[in-house]
């Protein structure tokens, strides 16, 4: 893993201007940010460990915790809360036996919920995978999750 990171970071020159970069890059190669991986970052672009930390807590897209092979995140603003996106959350809750913000024991499954996905007049939204699904209901969710491999 560290000669991983070290690879990634060599690849921007070790400038630590590109932490962010950097950290996005280690976290796709990985799936997450370990402690691990956060330390050889630190180590690799010599910037203190708490700034590291700092900057993978700071933004929403870092995960310190792994995420399963499916990643789901469904919109929970204003205009898909009052399509039914609250009901949604509790059918994929259901299906999947995990809770907002957990990854399922097999790994195969992450939920969690977003303020907005900017897509409001399509909602509720779901995007699986990195791809949006709209106009999402209790039984095209139930249809999305089977297509994902989960057995109902």
């Amino acid at each position: 893993m560290e000669e991983k990171v070290s690879e990634i970071v060599q690849g921007y020159g070790g400038d630590k201007s590109y932490l962010v970069p950097i950290m996005q890059d280690v976290q796709k190669e990985f799936g997450y940010l370990s402690r691990d991986a956060l330390t050889a970052i630190s180590a690799n672009l010599g910037v203190p460990i708490s700034r590291v930390y700092e900057v993978a807590t700071f933004y929403k897209a870092f995960s310190l915790k792994p995420k399963g092979r499916h990643h789901i995140s469904l919109c929970m603003g204003t205009a898909c809360h009052v399509r039914g996106a609250e009901l949604i959350s509790g059918n994929i809750t259901d299906m999947l036996k995990i809770k907002d913000g957990e990854t399922s024991a097999d790994m195969e499954y992450s939920f969690e919920t977003v303020g907005c996905l900017g897509a409001c007049a399509l909602g509720p939204i779901i995007v699986a995978d990195g791809e949006y699904h709209g106009e999402m209901n209790i039984a095209k969710t139930t249809k999305l999750l089977k297509k994902l491999g989960k057995k109902v």
